[in-house]
């Protein structure tokens, strides 16, 4: 990669990082025999071992993702064998559970946790502040305000003319 991170714009940054930590996290679970295992996962298998089978809407809820981007991840695991999908209440609902496959990892998986969750802690010492507690202020401060209301509330203060029709599209929704 060229240039500094520094240099990057803060998507890129951002990006950048979870691209570092989740290959490493995705090669430690392959160190500990979880080919079919991805990072992503993890949180589809902590809501369903804390709340037994349950919709993809639910799961979605519990791990604060959109019922897209749940379900996206459930196709990924039940192709993996991680899960089963079963009919719910009406044809349009599917209930999700762990499968034997699934279950036979948990202590794997559950190791990979708990190392991922002291390495994490290693690196919040090494840092100026928290990374933990950076990522839970800046989630809070992005509900109080959304990002595209900032983008909005900079692109007014820019005096070049091609910004108009950026800023009034962005002034004018309030979603």
């Amino acid at each position: 990669m060229d240039g500094s991170l520094r240099e990057m714009a803060l998507g890129t940054q951002l990006r950048h990082l979870l691209e570092l930590m989740d290959g490493d996290v995705a090669k430690a679970c392959a160190d500990l025999g979880l080919r079919d295992y991805r990072p992503r996962f993890s949180p589809i298998v902590r809501a369903l071992v804390e709340l037994g089978p349950c919709p993809i809407r639910d799961l979605a809820r519990a791990v604060a993702v959109t019922h897209s981007a749940a379900s996206q991840t459930v196709a990924q695991m039940s192709r993996h064998g991680l899960v089963a999908l079963e009919p719910g209440d009406d044809a349009r609902q599917h209930i999700v559970r762990l499968t034997a496959k699934a279950e036979a990892l948990l202590p794997a998986i559950q190791a990979e946790w708990a190392a991922t969750t002291a390495a994490a802690a290693a690196l919040d010492t090494e840092l100026p502040f928290p990374l933990s507690e950076l990522l839970v202020a800046l989630s809070d401060a992005l509900r109080r305000r959304p990002f595209r209301q900032r983008i909005a509330d900079a692109a007014l203060t820019l005096g070049d003319e091609s910004f108009v029709p950026f800023r009034e599209a962005l002034a004018d929704r309030s979603d």
